[in-house]
C-alpha cells in the first residue's frame, strides 16, 4: 500500500512539471520580472505612394511668320526721247503694258494637331490578403478561449481608377497658299514718225513707280507644347498585420484611477470619444483605445506600454 502510494506521489509530479514545462513554452522570451505581457494584434499597415500619370503627351505648335515686304522706287520710261522738226513734228502712237509692283509670293496657313482620348484603367490599391476573426469553434475540447477562436484570411481585390488622357494622332502643320504677283497698268507713247527738216532732240520722260519687293519670304517656327500630367496618390500595403509575439502590458495593480483618468483625457484631447470620465476602463473607453491603436498602428487590445507612450501617459 505504502509502494503504491509513493508510486502514485511520483507520477503526480512528473505530470505537474511536464505541465509546467509545456506552459513555459508558450511564454515570453526574456521577460523581466514585475512586468506584464499579453499577447496583441498588430492592424495593417499603409503607407501613401503618388506617382504621376501622363495626360497629354509633349507636342509643338507651327506658328506662321508672314513674309516681309519693302518698297523701292523705279523709274519708268513713259516716253521716249525724240527729234523734233521744226516743220514736220513727229507722229506717236499710244502703247500699253503691264509693270510688276509686286512679286509673285506665298501665304502659310496653319493646321492645329488632332488628338484622341484614351480611357485607361490605373491601380490604385493592389490585391491583397486580410485576417479577420470568425465564430468559436464550439466542438473545442479546450477550456482556454483564445485556443477555440477561429481566424480565416479573406482576400480583399484590388482597386482601380479610371483616368482619360489625349494621345497625339497628327502633328501639327502648314499648308502654303500660292500668291500671284500684282502689276499696274502703264500707257507711254512711242515715236511713230519722227520730225524733218529741222530736227530737235527731246528728251524722253520717266515716272517714279514704287513696287514692293520680297525681302524675306513667308516661313514658320515650332513652339514647343510641354506634356501635361496629373498626380495620383495611392495606398500601399508598407507592412502585413496579424497576432504579434509578447507585448509589454501594464500589470493589473497598476491601473489604477489615475492612469485610467489620464488614458481618457489623452483621447479625448486626440479626438476620440471614451465617455463620461468615470476612471472605469469601460466598453465606451475600450472602443475609443482599440481605435486609437489602429489608426496609429499599435497593437491592438490592452493597456499596452507601447500605446501608454504614444498617448503619453505616465505609468
Amino acid at each position: 500500500m505504502r509502494n503504491f502510494r509513493r508510486l502514485l506521489l511520483v507520477f503526480t509530479l512528473v505530470a505537474l512539471n511536464y505541465t509546467f514545462v509545456n506552459a513555459q513554452d508558450d511564454l515570453p522570451i526574456n521577460a523581466v520580472a514585475g512586468k506584464c505581457y499579453a499577447k496583441c494584434m498588430i492592424p495593417d499597415q499603409y503607407e501613401t505612394v503618388t506617382e504621376q500619370i501622363l495626360l497629354k503627351e509633349a507636342s509643338a505648335r507651327l506658328e506662321i511668320v508672314p513674309a516681309q515686304y519693302e518698297n523701292r522706287n523705279e523709274q519708268i520710261l513713259v516716253k521716249e526721247g525724240y527729234t523734233v522738226l521744226e516743220i514736220v513734228p513727229a507722229e506717236f502712237s499710244t502703247v500699253t503694258e503691264q509693270i510688276m509692283v509686286k512679286d509673285a509670293g506665298a501665304r502659310l496657313e496653319y493646321v492645329p494637331p488632332v488628338y484622341e482620348t484614351v480611357t485607361e484603367q490605373v491601380l490604385v490599391q493592389p490585391a491583397q490578403t486580410k485576417w479577420t476573426k470568425g465564430r468559436a469553434d464550439r466542438n473545442c475540447l479546450s477550456q482556454d478561449p483564445e485556443k477555440c477562436k477561429v481566424w480565416c484570411l479573406t482576400e480583399v481585390p484590388a482597386q482601380y481608377k479610371t483616368v482619360t488622357r489625349q494621345v497625339l494622332q497628327a502633328p501639327a502643320t502648314t499648308r502654303q497658299t500660292p500668291l500671284p504677283a500684282q502689276y499696274s497698268t502703264i500707257t507711254r507713247a512711242v515715236v511713230a514718225r519722227p520730225a524733218e527738216v529741222r530736227e530737235r532732240v527731246v528728251p524722253a520722260e520717266y515716272r517714279t513707280v514704287t513696287k514692293q519687293v520680297m525681302a524675306a519670304p513667308a516661313a514658320t517656327r515650332e513652339v514647343p507644347i510641354p506634356a501635361e500630367y496629373s498626380t495620383l496618390t495611392t495606398q500601399r500595403l508598407a507592412r502585413q498585420g496579424g497576432f504579434t509575439d509578447w507585448v509589454e502590458v501594464l500589470c493589473g495593480k497598476k491601473v489604477t484611477n489615475a492612469v485610467v483618468i489620464q488614458v481618457q483625457n489623452a483621447l479625448r484631447a486626440r479626438g476620440y470619444d471614451p465617455g463620461p470620465a468615470d476612471n472605469k476602463m469601460g466598453p465606451r473607453t475600450n472602443a475609443a483605445l482599440m481605435q486609437f491603436q489602429r489608426d496609429n498602428g499599435l497593437p491592438l487590445g490592452n493597456l499596452n506600454i507601447e500605446t501608454l507612450r504614444t498617448l503619453g501617459i505616465q505609468y
